[in-house]
């Protein structure tokens, strides 16, 4: 089943109907759906398709000229002689037709034959003039894609004629793979495992929200149980670092300062650390929106899948391993409402720029995020979960609450309170979402503001 990437596949297809010499470059991390949208992209089209393997150059090359020969099989070499005889060839053929030639796990087959790059620039700057080839580069190692692909100092920088870095599903796009989760549970399962298109289909709609957790994460010969390792084995040398670094954060460790004392690192290698755990998406670095200061910097984990696994697995590795989950789901059940709290925040923020996309919000802001600092009339540290820009003049403030009780007046009440710490704004709007529903008292005084927004988890669904 092919799950959304229209704005991808539309960018793709605009690009092949050109006819002329095209390269772009599809990256992003492991199980987020490159092969998977490529594989849609070229269905109907005429593609010569090689994987590289983690092996020699002799290998790779081998594996390269099956992949041509199978395309063609007229006039083809047994077997080419080097990587540049074979691209020369596919260059020519393109010359009177269009060929879309995709290297998929590029970075394998670039390690092997450490002339690759170079080879396929001079044969780029020879022939893209008169060449009709869709050259498609798609790789799984972001630091190398970005260092050796993108970046400055790449031989192939200057060369691409798009990029794709391929993000998990958002909570909209993520529910389309699902038709009998409840809407509550829908909410869990996205909670539980994010966006990632390999994370989802170990889900089973036809099973509990309980079971799904018992049979993946609570399982030692599930998947999902040892994915975050083999995935830092991939990305990352030091991966006992950067398991430290994610445990820590997970434990509530917010702040640089933090963060490195727990870890027993100095700040500075702490940071190096943290910033590659932020290009592959595990973790994001936060400030209060609409400020630049450095000193308030949060960081949390951005994936849901590595949140939940370090908030939970770890502590509850012993009973996993004797094969008892029902006792460690015991442990993890009466935390899922709290560790739900952050994760009904993002929906909230996908809901708003999806209805904004659709023309359906008003006011029409231009950015959201998260504000927390200081309140200096209470004297405490006060937190907006949402707070939007829409001009010089414009804000949107809102507030999110994931609770089985019904959001009450009190919440729109500190909301407006909190909203007087902008000054600068003086046109306000509020906006309320909730699990639960809202009071009467809630729904009233929000008719009587009249610039205030109730949406339920129902309604967003």
């Amino acid at each position: 089943m092919f799950i959304g990437r229209q704005y991808e596949l539309k960018q793709l297809e605009n690009l092949y109907n050109t006819d002329k010499f095209q390269f772009p470059v599809i990256y992003g991390r492991r199980r987020v759906g490159k092969t998977a949208l490529i594989n849609k992209f070229i269905a109907d089209k005429d593609a010569i398709y090689f994987t590289g393997v983690e092996a020699n150059e002799k290998q790779n090359l081998e594996n390269f000229s099956s992949s041509i020969m199978a395309y063609l099989s007229d006039d083809v070499p047994a077997a080419f002689q080097s990587f540049q005889a074979a691209l020369e060839y596919i260059f020519k053929l393109s010359e009177t037709k269009r060929i879309i030639l995709v290297i998929d796990e590029y970075p394998y087959v670039a390690k092997a034959s450490k002339s690759l790059a170079s080879t396929l620039q001079m044969l780029i700057d020879k022939h893209n003039d008169m060449s009709k080839l869709f050259l498609v580069l798609c790789g799984s190692s972001m630091s190398f894609m970005e260092n050796h692909v993108l970046g400055y100092k790449a031989p192939l920088y200057g060369r691409r004629t798009a990029q794709i870095k391929l993000q998990p599903f958002d909570f909209f796009e993520a529910k389309e793979y699902f038709t009998k989760f409840s809407q509550l549970d829908m909410a869990l399962i996205y909670g539980i495992v994010g966006g990632t298109p390999q994370y989802l289909l170990q889900m089973d709609d036809s099973l509990s929200v309980e079971d799904n957790i018992k049979n993946t994460f609570l399982n030692p010969t599930s998947v999902l149980f040892e994915e975050p390792t083999n995935l830092l084995k991939q990305e990352v040398r030091e991966q006992a670092v950067y398991n430290s670094i994610i445990s820590v954060i997970a434990s509530g460790a917010t702040k640089l300062s933090e963060i490195s004392t727990k870890v027993g690192e100095n700040s500075g290698t702490c940071a190096i650390y943290i910033k590659n755990l932020i290009s592959l998406g595990i973790i994001k670095k936060e400030m209060p929106f609409t400020e630049k200061s450095s000193r308030k910097t949060l960081y949390s984990i951005d994936d849901n899948m590595f949140r939940f696994w370090y908030h939970f697995i770890p502590a509850n590795i012993s009973a996993i391993n004797r094969n008892m989950p029902d006792l460690a789901y015991k442990k993890i059940a009466p935390y899922l409402s709290d560790f739900m709290g952050p994760v009904f925040e993002e929906i909230c923020k996908q809901y708003m720029w999806k209805q904004l996309e659709a023309g359906d919000f008003a006011p029409e802001f231009t950015d959201i995020g998260r504000w927390w600092g200081n309140d200096p009339k209470k004297r405490e540290m006060a937190e907006i979960d949402i707070l939007g820009t829409v001009d010089n003049n414009t804000a949107i403030f809102g507030e999110c609450k994931w609770k089985n009780e019904t959001t009450d007046v009190s919440v729109l009440e500190t909301l407006v309170d909190r909203s007087t710490l902008f000054p600068q704004y003086k046109n306000k709007h509020f906006i309320l979402f909730s699990k639960s529903g809202f009071t009467q008292g809630c729904m009233d005084k929000a008719a009587e503001m009249r610039n205030v927004k109730l949406v339920g988890y129902e309604d967003m669904y």
